[in-house]
């Protein structure tokens, strides 16, 4: 670091959001003048894959010219449900469907293609895995991007995608240290807090971290969240010196980068406020300060930490302790990620996708989990009428993507059945558009009555599937009073599958079948359709516990046969 300047060292520790698909004037201003040490993509970011690899290319361009390191260019690619990139690309399955699926193998398969997707478009560090325990049904924020409820599992799992991620040339960044698994707030909207004692902390929360760090772990992101038994004054992790710099560097002897999590979301901003909360994040032993989205804030905490440096809050030897790790990573990543000059073409990055598809479409068939089978439900009949009633996810949030899929569970379901029609719902339906549905639903019973006087017969059997697919019911009352309406109907027999977190199970626990999901990625509703058509067997185990009949580790393997089941109490086999 001979001749760099305090602003030099300082931009290093500093990353930014921006919008659109160039380089905005304020962020080459960042780049240039505040020597911004790295940028974070976001879906307002994603073009196509070329666009993303041009995009990249001229921000290590504008770097290379102004600053004296490589830059990071991160992203969220956790996979599944998180996913920034989806345009020429193959989103990996999400994290609890790997839990589901149950392999470290595909673990560090799925990171790799990952991975090697991500670098070819330029991205040199991914916010991802999440090693969150997610045990608690309540948690708004988790939930899929977990591998389950056991430490064990999120640990082995863990461990394995930081590898992958590491074999293509990619920086991983374990995330929400010390744990958002066992939270029932949202650290977007506010400052949430686990209560248990260290003990159970030991056990659980802390197990997957400190088996990562020991595994060679070389970025781990904090989490906005207040633990007592290791902070008692009441600071989240995020800006707690016992924790960044007491557990995790002096404990468990880390010597990584430490990310802290966005600084604008609610539980920073609207407490201590950004600025200040960069201070106290890099006192408290943070390295790398997030500011995802507004250039005023992500200046303002450029300037905080000039100025504590300056009146001697901060000394300017800590600064260099943590732009010396800093650069030591990026060094040791600094290689052109595409091995090329140039920006990888269409067709190169499409070949990637490719192989990557193919991987993807195995762990799927393994991970969806047939959960429930009443009454014969499952199979569907090709030999009777099929509605699939479908919600449309259009809001989305740094946590919970806008997803509009063009291969739906209906069109995916067509093929291996006779008769089906798509009914589109919203995600939060209210008792008007219950009562549409129900009343479309209704229109269909009376017109195959119509063609069919045997139907009117009362004997129970079935003369309409539906087929419901619901998106963290548990969280919308309107989608669970759906489900449990259609079940008041003679005559129609409901499916249930979970497009994204399984305990919606438990708002609607009589439904006739249901099947967890975990996602709604094109790849997962093929396999989810063909499990649903008898086409192919459910092998997935459930990654947390519904209830005591449904278990960790529970699968119904057979389809229809309720009675071919496994439950599997041990963590990761």
């Amino acid at each position: 670091m001979a001749g760099w300047s305090l602003r030099d060292k300082i931009g290093q520790m500093v990353m930014a959001g921006f919008d659109g698909r160039e380089p905005t004037e304020a962020v080459r201003a960042l780049i240039r003048d505040r020597k911004l040490g790295g940028v974070i993509y976001f879906r307002r970011n994603a073009g196509t894959a070329e666009e993303v690899a041009r995009l990249s290319a001229a921000l290590r361009e504008l770097a290379a010219e102004a600053t004296k390191a490589p830059l990071w260019i991160a992203v969220d690619q956790e996979g599944g449900m998180v996913a920034r990139l989806d345009r020429g690309v193959t989103v990996m399955p999400g994290q609890m469907a790997l839990g589901a699926a149950r392999s470290a193998k595909w673990a560090r398969k799925a990171a790799r293609a990952s991975g090697a997707q991500l670098a070819r478009l330029g991205i040199n560090l991914n916010f991802a895995p999440s090693l969150d325990v997610n045990n608690n049904p309540a948690n708004p924020v988790i939930g899929v991007r977990s591998f389950g409820e056991r430490p064990e599992l999120a640990a082995e799992l863990g461990v394995a995608a930081i590898r992958g991620y590491r074999e293509a040339g990619v920086v991983a960044c374990a995330k929400h240290f010390p744990g958002h698994g066992d939270t029932v707030a949202d650290s977007h909207r506010e400052l949430p807090a686990v209560p248990h004692d260290r003990k159970r902390l030991e056990a659980v929360e802390l197990l997957p971290f400190r088996l990562a760090v020991a595994a060679g772990a070389e970025a781990i992101m904090t989490a906005h969240v207040r633990f007592p038994a290791l902070e008692p004054d009441g600071l989240p992790a995020t800006l707690s010196p016992r924790i960044l710099r007491g557990l995790l560097r002096e404990e468990w002897g880390f010597d990584g980068v430490v990310f802290t999590d966005c600084l604008e979301m609610k539980a920073i901003s609207g407490t201590v406020g950004v600025a200040r909360g960069a201070v106290m994040a890099v006192k408290a032993g943070a390295d790398v300060v997030l500011v995802s989205h507004t250039p005023k804030l992500q200046k303002a905490a450029l300037d905080a930490l000039y100025d504590a440096v300056v009146d001697g809050e901060i000394p300017e030897e800590r600064i260099d302790e943590s732009v010396r790790r800093i650069v030591a990573l990026k060094t040791a990543y600094a290689t052109d990620p595409a091995g090329r000059g140039d920006v990888m073409s269409g067709r190169e990055i499409s070949g990637l996708a490719d192989d990557a598809a193919a991987l993807a479409r195995e762990i799927c068939r393994h991970a969806v989990t047939l959960v429930r089978n009443e009454h014969g439900a499952l199979p569907l009949r090709r030999d009777l009428p099929t509605i699939v009633v479908w919600p449309e996810v259009r809001q989305g949030t740094e946590v919970d993507e806008a997803v509009v899929r063009e291969l739906t569970l209906g069109r995916a379901l067509a093929p291996h059945l006779g008769e089906v029609k798509e009914w589109m719902i919203g995600t939060v339906p209210d008792e008007a558009e219950i009562r549409h549905t129900l009343a479309e639903i209704d229109k269909a019973l009376k017109e195959i009555r119509g063609r069919h006087p045997s139907a009117e017969s009362g004997d129970g059997r079935a003369c309409l599937q539906v087929v419901v697919g619901t998106y963290n019911a548990s969280f919308a009352p309107g989608q669970a009073e759906l489900v449990r309406r259609l079940l008041d109907l003679e005559g129609v027999k409901v499916t249930v599958a979970a497009l994204r977190d399984p305990y919606d199970l438990l708002a609607f626990p009589d439904v006739h079948a249901f099947v967890a999901c975990y996602e709604n990625t094109p790849r997962m509703m093929e396999t989810a359709a063909e499990v649903l058509a008898g086409k192919e067997r459910a092998r997935g185990r459930l990654p947390v516990t519904l209830s005591e009949r449904y278990p960790f580790g529970y699968g119904m393997t057979g389809i229809p046969e309720e009675a071919d089941r496994v439950s599997d109490k041990s963590a990761g086999r």
